[in-house]
């Protein structure tokens, strides 16, 4: 997270150029990176220089997923779901640690399960 709430970018890439996008909220951030992405390629074409395409996609960073989904979980809740301790998330979440990737993974298919069991709930 940007002192401004989210920010989104590119990370180490081989491409010629870079943009960037901020928000203060998560889809805030999205429009305003491909807002940056699309004048990136205007400021390209206008100048006669090859743009190379590429795709994307946006990932959080553990503080966060932490801090946007506190809305709907507590730490106690994402401790059930993805099995890491919650004083363990809220190091996380207040910047006081970072996850190793082992911890990140762990974070990821805990979520990623807890979503797929969602899909097959119904109610009566």
């Amino acid at each position: 997270m940007s002192s401004y709430g989210y920010s989104a970018y590119m990370d180490d890439t081989p491409l010629d150029y870079s943009c960037i996008g901020e928000g203060k909220t998560v889809q805030e951030t999205i429009d305003d990176f491909n807002v940056s992405y699309d004048e990136m390629r205007q400021y390209y074409h206008s100048i006669g220089k090859y743009f190379e395409e590429v795709e994307y996609d946006f990932y959080y960073d553990t503080a966060s997923f932490l801090q946007y989904y506190g809305k709907a979980f507590s730490l106690a809740g994402l401790e059930v779901i993805t099995g890491v301790n919650q004083t363990q998330l809220g190091h996380y979440l207040h910047g006081r640690r970072k996850p190793r990737r082992k911890t990140i993974d762990k974070i990821q298919q805990g979520v990623e399960r807890f979503a797929q069991e969602l899909t097959v709930v119904r109610f009566s």
